[in-house]
């Protein structure tokens, strides 16, 4: 429905109209539950909306009330459960969901328009969610149980019963009530009834879009995860965050890392992330004497060069390193942007990598020259 946005939807059911709109973000974007709720964060936020003129009323828009974090929460919860797991797609997911019409079951309308949205955007979710209203005319003794109700039959029913699934199982339900008691019969038979009502919804929908999206949106955030060893993410960050704040300037990305290592790096485009992972990589491998190396020389001074020879990782080679015999000056050998095959020699007290150019074998130079253009160095 709407190009610019990573997932929308617009579903129709008579006179109630809704249309949603997935947003898919890093990790860091999820909302934080400062409350007794058990869980820290929040990896999917559904908002809804329903403003004055889709009732054909004329009054200024204000903040959410009661009633839309009521019905923002009953979408929500229905369509977590058929959510794919963090581990598998690390997105955190954000859909808005805007009543255009109302004529009853803006909720159910919600739930099937963000399902949509969500197909749309590319979410593969695990199974699709469709929702209906069920209501109750009771009169005396007899009752009468109504598949999707409109805004009348809400309003001067007995009850409004919203029942929200997949084809295998329910994932919601709420019930508000205006008489003092139901029969469990009558409960059994409104959710046999809302099954079928489902159904018959469902299948419009996946007329509409049979099965998620192949590829996300192209306006999508790009998401690489990697682990590394908790004890490095200190490195990674930096002091005062210069390491990772140096990587997201020149890679364009935004990164997250938890306590457990897991690293996830955002991007617009995939070349940045790509080369994000690189650069982390670079600064958590494990160096190892006698390591070959392809490097760039960064700077020159008069005792020797200075060679990054990974991604965040810069050695220096002595000048007496930097050819056999005697060598007068250093830029006699190497210019500041030259291309050259380091061993690393030591690795000091203090961590400062001491690099060399002799006693290197030249299968050992090919393979390191393999393994750069593999990793894209």
């Amino acid at each position: 429905m709407l190009p610019r946005v990573h997932g929308s939807a617009l579903f129709n059911r008579g006179m109630t109209q809704v249309m949603s709109i997935a947003t898919l973000g890093s990790p860091s974007d999820a909302q934080e539950m400062d409350d007794l709720h058990p869980e820290e964060k929040k990896r999917y936020l559904h908002h809804y909306n329903m403003p004055p003129f889709s009732v054909g009323e004329a009054k200024p828009l204000r903040s959410p009330g009661r009633r839309e974090v009521g019905h923002g929460a009953l979408a929500e919860r229905a369509l977590v459960p058929v959510l794919p797991p963090e581990s598998e797609f690390p997105y955190v997911l954000r859909v808005v969901s805007e009543v255009l019409s109302s004529n009853g079951s803006t909720s159910m309308g919600s739930v099937c328009a963000s399902t949509l949205a969500l197909m749309d955007a590319g979410v593969p979710l695990v199974r699709p969610v469709s929702g209906v209203a069920m209501g109750l005319i009771c009169e005396g003794k007899e009752t009468r149980i109504l598949t999707d109700i409109q805004g009348i039959e809400d309003f001067l029913g007995d009850m409004d019963f919203k029942v929200a699934g997949t084809d295998k199982g329910i994932t919601a339900l709420q019930m508000d009530m205006k008489i003092t008691s139901i029969s469990l019969e009558t409960i059994r038979e409104a959710i046999v009834q809302a099954r079928l009502g489902r159904s018959h919804i469902l299948g419009k929908m996946l007329e509409a879009l049979p099965e998620p999206r192949p590829e996300l949106s192209p306006r999508a955030p790009r998401l690489l995860t990697m682990r590394i060893d908790p004890s490095q993410i200190g490195m990674v960050i930096g002091p005062g965050g210069k390491n990772i704040k140096g990587i997201t300037d020149e890679t364009g990305t935004k990164i997250d890392i938890q306590d457990d290592g897991l690293v996830t790096i955002a991007a617009a485009s995939g070349e940045g992330a790509k080369r994000a992972k690189q650069l982390i990589e670079g600064m958590t491998r494990r160096i190892g004497t006698g390591d070959v190396y392809v490097g760039k020389v960064t700077r020159i001074i008069p005792i020797g060069a200075f060679v990054e020879f990974l991604p965040g990782k810069e050695g220096m080679v002595h000048i007496s390193q930097l050819a056999e015999g005697r060598v007068g000056k250093v830029e006699d050998e190497v210019a500041v942007g030259d291309e050259v095959v380091v061993k690393v020699r030591e690795v000091d007290q203090r961590g400062r990598y001491n690099l060399t150019r002799l006693g290197i074998h030249p299968d050992e130079a090919a393979a390191a020259r393999v393994n750069a253009e593999t990793n894209g160095q």
